[in-house]
Parts: C-alpha cells; structure tokens; sequence
C-alpha cells in the first residue's frame, strides 16, 4: 500500500479549501530502465472526494499526471471539525482511502 496522503482542509467562511499530496510513481508506460525494457503502465486513474460521507469530487486521471500528484479544491458550505474524505485507485487496482478534519 502507497503511503498515506497529506490533506490539509482549511475552512475561510462557508468554503473550505483541500490540499492533497498523494504519493505515488506514476508511471506512463513509455520510459525504458537501465537494460532498455519498458517500464509498466501504473498511475492513479480515478480520484473521488467526500464532505461528510457525501461525495464532492470525482477526477479521472491518466498517466500524464506527475509523480507525487498534488490536488486541490473548494467545497462550499462547510465548517471547522467536518471531514474531507479522498481515495484513489491506479490502474493495478491498488487502492487508498485518507481522511481530514476541517480546521
């Protein structure tokens, strides 16, 4: 399993802003290593978000998005203490699921 995600959800108002680093290779698939073979396709392909438990954000990635990935967002209509929810899945079906609390 990838390693967990740093969110930082910061509330301004009734909006909150959502900062998330993921980690992970993201390999296109087109790189060769040292003796020339290629290097396997393994990216994030789909990102989803949650407001307290309802859902916020739903992104489909590709293989063209950076290693390390970095997202950001607003929610409207929150407040300090609620939880920001993100998972990812990449395309080997490895899966993360990481949580935050509002500040």
């Amino acid at each position: 399993m990838a390693d967990p995600m740093r969110i930082r959800a910061q509330a301004a108002g009734d909006k909150i802003t959502v900062r998330v680093l993921m980690s992970h290779e993201m390999e296109t698939g087109q790189r060769k290593d040292s003796s020339g073979k290629v290097i396997p396709a393994w990216f994030i392909q789909e990102v989803t978000a949650a407001h307290n438990g309802k859902p916020v954000l739903t992104a489909h990635w590709g293989p063209s998005i950076a290693k390390n990935p970095f997202l950001q967002f607003v929610v409207k209509g929150g407040k300090a203490g609620d939880k920001i929810t993100v998972n990812w899945v990449d395309n080997r079906g490895d899966k993360r699921s990481d949580e935050a609390t509002v500040s």
